[in-house]
């Protein structure tokens, strides 16, 4: 039977700026099925300008029917850039999203992966902006969805170090100067391939 993933978001899940087979959900499955797993299309709940309030509503409007062999976790750059508290209301609404999506992995949380908010800061879209405010408000809510994902028994994902070399590389964005290129996809899924093999029956041992 055929191996389902569920990507949960905002723009950097449904891949704003990119064509579809190049975000990273569908480059994700693109290399294992080359390794010979069998996957469904992925299911992608995400769309661009989507805060934790706007990903739970669009849940609770049409449940995704479970269970998934992967879900990810990808959403709060919308909740930092509204001037969300990231300790409280942030939190609080992320612990919920988790909480869902544990649920919809089988209640195992070891196949879901929170992947951290990558900066925006460094983008050309940030001209004029105090850069280095927003990338300390991008690592304070990263704190954050790290030890929630932690709580939650859930893995989490370092993508934002990875997100900061686009302000030397124009190459790692897309055309509109704000999100990632496919390219930038292609290193998160680098990243994450070793861990989506260690959870995946079936799949090549991660490295």
């Amino acid at each position: 039977m055929p191996l389902r993933f569920l990507h949960l978001g905002d723009s950097y899940t449904i891949g704003e700026g990119v064509a579809p087979p190049e975000r990273w959900p569908a480059q994700l499955a693109a290399r294992l099925r080359r390794e010979g797993l069998d996957l469904e299309p992925p299911r992608i709940i995400a769309t661009t300008g989507w805060t934790t309030a706007e990903l739970t509503a669009a849940i609770d409007a049409d449940p995704p029917a479970g269970p998934f062999a992967l879900v990810t976790l990808l959403i709060g750059v919308n909740d930092q850039y509204r001037g969300l508290p990231a300790d409280a209301v942030y939190r609080a609404r992320l612990d919920g999203l988790l909480r869902r999506a544990v649920r919809f992995a089988g209640d195992d949380a070891s196949r879901v992966i929170v992947l951290s908010i990558p900066d925006w800061g460094v983008t050309p879209f940030a001209a004029g902006r105090n850069r280095a405010a927003v990338a300390a408000a991008i690592d304070a809510f990263n704190a954050v969805n790290r030890a929630a994902a932690e709580a939650a028994g859930a893995g989490w994902l370092d993508v934002t170090a990875v997100s900061r070399e686009a302000a030397a590389d124009p190459a790692l964005l897309a055309a509109d100067g704000l999100h990632p290129s496919a390219a930038m996809y292609a290193r998160w899924v680098d990243l994450l391939l070793p861990r989506v093999r260690d959870v995946l029956p079936g799949a090549p041992p991660g490295s």
